[in-house]
């Protein structure tokens, strides 16, 4: 582990994992974790879109592959989270993988419960393959909640007849919104950044009420015959490391070709401080090159 590593962990612990979940309000959530990123990030200009009826912004670094496309659904726990706050990593992404790159700012919990997110994953999606791009030149990635939604958002279109895109990318997903992996437990206090307690309150707002084992809310439960290629990073030192290593098994047991990569030392979401992290900087371009590689290029 970097030198940066450590410190930015130790850092991290002392105010995100301290604050997270415990004001018990969204509003005051959804403040604390911009003020955070916004620490962190540089701001690269988008370009305002509507995508298939759900809003958000196109990326695009100088030199992208018009006819490569990613569609990002950015983490936040389905209740948090925006495209200021995500900026600077899928800017980072989308130039490591050369790629034009829809950001979704989907719906969030509670004002927009499951499954709305799913739905508008779907929407858009289907709004950029009726825009002619091909669905096997678009690649679906998310971090967080938006692994998880990436995953639930490939299922629907799955079972809703669609075509399936050239892959999926997943970055630290949360799979099971029942909190039931082992690491909730044993990752507690390695972990620098979430808790539990600050999961499960996210859960209760985007659910409502609702069945946290449902296949499109916690996907590890999901019959995943037929998903297309994916590509799964998780720090080694995170509570969600296994729902990162349970879906990947579940994956690959039901005839899926998934890459699991679990970077030893590594917080959730490292690759939100890649401007300081060289861990960030490396995970951003191994996704770069699966995603050329996935859609020809």
């Amino acid at each position: 582990m970097s030198w940066q590593a450590k410190i930015l962990g130790s850092i991290t612990k002392l105010t995100l994992k301290r604050q997270m979940g415990k004001s018990g309000d969204v509003v005051t959530e959804r403040a604390n974790l911009e003020k955070m990123t916004k620490l962190t990030a540089r701001q690269p200009k988008g370009e305002s879109a509507e995508i298939g009826g759900v809003p958000g912004e196109w990326l695009t670094p100088p030199g992208a592959d018009d006819k490569r496309v990613i569609l990002y659904l950015h983490g936040g726990g389905y209740v948090m989270g925006s495209l200021d706050s995500h900026r600077d990593m899928v800017y980072r992404i989308a130039e490591a993988a050369s790629a034009k790159t829809f950001m979704a700012d989907y719906r969030l919990g509670p004002e927009d419960p499951f499954p709305a997110a799913v739905e508008d994953g779907a929407a858009a999606f289907r709004g950029l393959v009726a825009s002619g791009v091909p669905a096997d030149k678009i690649v679906i990635g998310g971090d967080s909640a938006g692994g998880g939604l990436t995953i639930a958002t490939m299922l629907k279109l799955r079972a809703d007849g669609d075509p399936m895109p050239a892959a999926g990318v997943c970055l630290s997903p949360w799979t099971d919104l029942s909190l039931s992996s082992p690491s909730m437990v044993t990752k507690a206090k390695a972990d620098v950044m979430l808790t539990p307690a600050a999961l499960g309150f996210m859960a209760e707002n985007y659910l409502k009420g609702q069945d946290a084992k449902a296949p499109l809310a916690s996907p590890v439960y999901a019959n995943c015959a037929g998903l297309p290629p994916m590509l799964v990073q998780v720090g080694g030192e995170e509570v969600l490391l296994d729902d990162a290593t349970r879906f990947a098994d579940k994956a690959k047991a039901d005839g899926v070709d998934i890459t699991l990569e679990e970077w030893p030392g590594m917080m959730h979401v490292w690759h939100l401080m890649a401007q300081f992290l060289p861990e960030g900087k490396r995970a951003i371009g191994t996704i770069g090159e699966y995603v050329r590689a996935r859609t020809g290029g």
